[in-house]
């Protein structure tokens, strides 16, 4: 039995995985900020082949690759539309800032995102009648 096989495929589908886009997240925007989330990925992988022999004459033999990713919020950029240059951005980093602070940062943007998915959704549906 090969083991070429299951590596490849592990390996192609590792490197699919491990994509920019993964490890940085979609932007969501409002009137005046933009954030941007960052995330980091763990990565576990692993391959075997073993013959083995049975009671009977034939032998067996097998191969087998895996690989997991976990995936973890670390950070989120804030951009300050109405400051420019480095004065209008901001890192705020989720494992050691408080609650508090990512909630108040947050929060304001979060609340005008679901407005506008609320009032998209509201207008879709007036258009329809």
């Amino acid at each position: 039995m090969k083991i070429e096989e299951p590596l490849k495929t592990t390996v192609e589908e590792l490197r699919r995985l491990l994509d920019v886009k993964n490890l940085v997240g979609e932007p969501l925007e409002t009137e005046d900020k933009i954030l941007i989330p960052v995330m980091k990925m763990g990565v576990g992988f692993g391959a075997g082949m073993g013959e083995g022999r049975s009671s009977s004459s034939e032998g067996g033999a097998g191969s087998g690759a895996g690989a997991a990713a976990g995936v973890e919020p670390i950070a989120v950029i804030v951009i300050l539309k109405d400051v420019r240059g480095p004065d209008g951005v901001r890192v705020i980093d989720l494992r050691s800032a408080g609650t508090g602070r990512i909630i108040q940062e947050l929060g304001s943007t979060v609340t005008e995102v679901i407005k506008e998915l609320s009032d998209n959704k509201k207008s879709e549906e007036s258009s329809e009648e």
